[in-house]
């Protein structure tokens, strides 16, 4: 399978390096997943809808927020605010476009900074996700948002249940369909050796957690990781479209970047027709299985008074391209 490898760039002493790869899958006519790999910028959409709907949605989704100037190369600037605003922007489009029958989930991470420091700034509608690997901690920053997620919160089903849940792909945040768009925000201090992974369902639906932190500790360049974890996703069926990127912090304060890889984890709108496709969840009357209202998370992180904004919630855990690899 062919990839591009993403470039490496500096800005105030941290390096940013990274890969990225996208795949149709075994059983999809269409890849409807988007994606933007470009410092400081890293972002991945699924589109939903059929019939190329749901690639219109995704692409716009993408390229809103790629003509934003905040979040264009050199910029360290962006806030929660700003990025909302851009999602703004993005779902009043894709409702243009699509009269408001497609839609798209998106997740990903924008580099920030605040006096100096360096800030990963991580957004989410939706499940697709964003994942972090720092200092030997693997874990899922961003909070899905869907059915088997508020389910789970509520202690009504268990992770593993999850998976196997009928109701597993219905989602109840998108952007450009439903009346909920917000996005969910999580402000982390950048560590050295910190490894950013963005994907969309059709890795995460594939793959556990302990498979794709196998990979992002052992494979020490992003391409090799993404590359890895896409053929293992279509070895264990390749039911969805799927699209990995992979980000790779170093230089942090003349940091070596050598604690993150080979450490053990500690935390081990029409809709489309398929068991295996994300739909925006109906009006709850409508749905088979009743959703609780999520639980909100406690904030746990300081948030710098710049990129912290009072019209803004923030949740913290412990996460323009349009190019097809074929393998």
């Amino acid at each position: 399978m062919s990839a591009v490898e993403g470039a490496t760039s500096a800005a105030s002493e941290v390096q940013i390096s990274f890969g990225f790869g996208t795949d149709r899958g075994l059983r999809r006519e269409l890849n409807e997943d988007s994606f933007l790999a470009a410092d400081p910028l890293f972002v991945v959409a699924d589109g939903m809808g059929g019939h190329e709907a749901g690639e219109v949605a995704s692409r716009e989704c993408i390229q809103t927020l790629s003509q934003q100037r905040i979040l264009t190369a050199g910029s360290r600037e962006a806030t929660a605010s700003d990025l909302q605003q851009a999602l703004r922007l993005a779902d009043a489009r894709i409702r243009e476009l699509t009269n408001a029958r497609a839609g798209t989930t998106v997740s990903g991470t924008v580099l920030v900074e605040e006096r100096g420091v360096p800030y990963w700034l991580v957004f989410n509608v939706g499940d697709s996700r964003t994942y972090r690997l720092s200092q030997g901690n693997f874990a899922q920053v961003s909070v899905d948002h869907s059915e088997v997620q508020e389910l789970v919160d509520a202690g009504i089903i268990t992770a593993a249940e999850a998976l196997i849940h009928p109701r597993r792909h219905v989602v109840t945040r998108a952007l450009g369909t439903g009346s909920d768009t917000e996005a969910d925000f999580w402000l982390m201090p950048v560590e050295e050796g910190d490894r950013i992974l963005v994907c969309s369902d059709g890795l995460s639906g594939e793959l556990s957690d302990e498979q794709i932190h196998r990979a992002l500790s052992t494979l020490r360049h992003p391409q090799d990781a993404v590359d890895s974890l896409i053929q293992s996703a279509l070895r264990s069926g390749g039911r969805d479209n799927i699209t990995v990127v992979v980000v790779d912090a170093s230089n942090v304060n003349g940091g070596t970047g050598e604690d993150t890889l080979n450490k053990p984890t500690t935390a081990q709108l029409s809709t489309i027709t398929g068991e295996d496709d994300t739909l925006p969840r109906m009006p709850l009357a409508e749905a088979n299985t009743p959703a609780p209202a999520p639980i909100k998370k406690e904030v746990l992180e300081s948030i710098p008074a710049s990129v912290r904004t009072p019209d803004t919630a923030f949740d913290t855990t412990a996460t323009l391209s349009h190019e097809e690899n074929h393998g």
